[in-house]
């Protein structure tokens, strides 16, 4: 079975893309997915199942028939992300990159170039046009 790791924050349209590569890529009868979703910042309590960008990705991954179980942590997402797919010995993680300045990178960090830089793991990057 594949075991596949998906960093998925707020975008809904980017988590769409998420899930249409994973489905375009792995054989969905053979393929779990962990759908993650970081709480940076939590003092709602917010669960996972509200979030709207993590349930458009079970959805469409559901709808495949790709197996889908809901993760959350709190604090670095990329290191949330690298845990997740160390505990789950995932074959593969799938990240969505954004566009962002040169400048912005330097001040925000980049949670994409982080999970990229600091697993063994393959990272599949999309971006939301692939959604169509």
């Amino acid at each position: 079975m594949n075991e596949i790791v998906l960093g998925i924050d707020q975008h809904v349209e980017r988590a769409a893309a998420q899930a249409r590569t994973v489905i375009d890529l792995f054989d969905v009868d053979d393929t779990r997915a962990y759908l993650l979703h970081d709480f940076v910042d939590n003092p709602e309590g917010a669960s996972v199942t509200q979030v709207d960008a993590v349930k458009r990705a079970q959805e469409r991954l559901e709808d495949a028939g790709v197996v889908v179980e809901l993760r959350e942590g709190s604090g670095d997402p990329a290191e949330s992300i690298l845990e997740t797919a160390s505990e789950f010995d995932a074959d593969a993680i799938c990240v969505a990159g954004r566009n962002r300045s040169p400048a912005g990178k330097v001040l925000f960090g980049s949670v994409t170039q982080s999970v990229v830089l600091n697993t063994d793991r393959p990272v599949l990057i999309c971006s939301e046009a692939e959604t169509a």
